[in-house]
């Protein structure tokens, strides 16, 4: 019996890049303002999975990302670096998801996959909580392993890994099956394979294939492979009320959009009164505190 991994990604707005127009006046995200990634760390944990599949080449990778229509960009990428499959978790239902909502909808998506191994990034970059990998864990009854950053063995029942603490290093290893969120500290993924991005150039979601004037319908006839499948509530069987905001406990009261730019000079003496000036004026600007 091949091992089956799956693997949790995330589109994301590039939030390193952050001007004056990435936030919106109520306080959320302008994503139309900041290009669309794949989140850093959910690329660590796609290269893992890869280097468990190098060991197990039976082995089989899944890939599962949550979001709009456009998120299908994340599973083509993962194809063309070497995952096997993917899935885009799509309904109008998820909008407004905290932590709990989403590791809820991705939790009852992987059940649906039955997988041995789950891989995914310790945080995303636009919301850097950490909790959803751990909640999804909690939600499965998986034991798991957090910050990994280095794949030291693997087998069909067991792994052991190096993760990454505050001071240091530690090794650890589990049984199957597990899920293991990955550190950014973990080698970067590898780049795109030239003879798999020709391959899956063409692997589209239904919804995607509404839009597009040529009739791919023998082609994906004869190669399965390209269909990505579109899940939505229905498909995961999932509960509306744990989802969306009525699902989401978490109530984001204010946002501030901080950008540094360069203002001009000052100089201070190093007395105690300048000192005092400076700090509040480093804080009330919210470049500390």
């Amino acid at each position: 019996m091949s091992l089956k991994i799956v693997v949790l990604a995330k589109q994301v707005p590039d939030t390193r890049n952050v001007g004056k127009d990435a936030m919106k006046e109520d306080g959320t995200v302008n994503r139309a303002a900041l290009p669309a990634i794949f989140n850093p760390d959910d690329l660590n944990a796609l290269e893992m999975a890869l280097q468990v599949k190098e060991a197990l080449p039976d082995a089989e990778i899944l890939v599962i990302t949550m979001g709009p229509p456009r998120a299908a960009d994340i599973v083509r990428e993962s194809l063309y670096r070497g995952a096997d499959r993917g899935f885009l978790l799509t309904d109008a239902k998820f909008a407004g998801s905290d932590t709990l909502a989403t590791s809820y909808a991705l939790s009852k998506a992987v059940m649906r996959c039955q997988p041995d191994l789950i891989f995914c990034g310790v945080q995303a970059i636009d919301g850097d909580t950490a909790q959803v990998g751990p909640q999804i864990a909690e939600k499965l009854n998986f034991p798991q392993i957090t910050y990994a950053e280095a794949l030291i063995a693997v087998s069909s029942k067991k792994i052991s890994l190096k993760r990454r603490l505050e001071h240091g290093v530690e090794t650890v290893e589990a049984a199957l099956p597990l899920l293991v969120t990955v550190h950014s500290s973990a080698p970067a993924c590898r780049a795109r394979n030239a003879r798999r991005v020709m391959q899956f150039k063409h692997a589209h979601t239904p919804s995607e294939l509404t839009g597009i004037a040529r009739d791919y319908t023998q082609i994906y006839r004869q190669h399965p492979c390209l269909n990505i499948e579109e899940w939505n509530v229905q498909t995961i069987e999932a509960d509306l009320a744990k989802l969306g905001l009525s699902g989401s406990p978490t109530k984001v009261k204010k946002v501030d959009n901080v950008v540094l730019v360069q203002k001009e000079s000052k100089q201070m003496s190093d007395s105690d009164a300048d000192v005092e000036l400076m700090i509040t004026e480093l804080m009330e600007n919210h470049i500390i505190g």
